[in-house]
């Protein structure tokens, strides 16, 4: 889920938070740009920022236009405000699924494309889920592991399912990348190298 900070924004945060069970979105209330600026670890770059003073957070290197939504047209109806909202949301999911660097290899979950010296690998959504699990942790992933969260096995199913989508995967990074080494495998499971 995706956040929405307010900030120095009482009244509009007020009327998300009153309907906020039917909202696609997290909102997160601060009360100024100083409060917000002392969580150095908030998520900024898939998040959305409204705020009245604009231009006191912008100098933030983290912070770009892209993550603000700008209220210009005053009074707007809470339908239209909600609409903006989305739209914002929506081309920040979009500008951030475009591009996941993953050891030197580009990675776009929109056009499920891997990516590297101007070679493209069209991967399937099943190798996309892979690639992001094996890369999500710092541990290795046994075969049942993979079963459980990639396809939602039972771990006593007996299956080659996993094997197959590896070798698969691996294959096909190998043979258009010369890449032997970017899903390894270990006695304790999978990782990428």
């Amino acid at each position: 889920m995706q956040n929405v900070f307010i900030i120095n924004f009482n009244p509009l945060y007020e009327i998300l938070d009153e309907i906020k069970e039917n909202l696609s979105f997290k909102i997160i209330k601060f009360e100024n740009e100083e409060d917000f600026q002392k969580n150095p670890n908030l998520d900024i770059i898939n998040c959305l920022i409204i705020s009245k003073t604009k231009h006191k957070l912008l100098p933030d290197k983290n912070i770009t236009n892209k993550n603000f939504l700008d209220f210009n047209d005053i009074p707007l109806s809470l339908k239209k405000i909600l609409e903006l909202i989305n739209i914002k949301l929506i081309k920040l999911k979009f500008n951030h699924q475009s591009k996941i660097i993953i050891n030197g290899y580009e990675l776009n979950l929109n056009s499920k494309f891997f990516s590297k010296d101007k070679l493209n690998l069209k991967l399937t959504e099943k190798e996309i889920e892979i690639i992001l699990y094996l890369n999500n942790t710092k541990f290795k992933h046994d075969v049942s592991d993979l079963q459980k969260n990639i396809w939602g096995y039972s771990t006593n199913m007996e299956t080659h399912t996993v094997e197959t989508h590896i070798y698969r995967l691996r294959k096909k990074i190998s043979n258009l990348f010369n890449d032997e080494n970017f899903i390894l495998s270990h006695k304790s499971g999978y990782f990428i190298g």
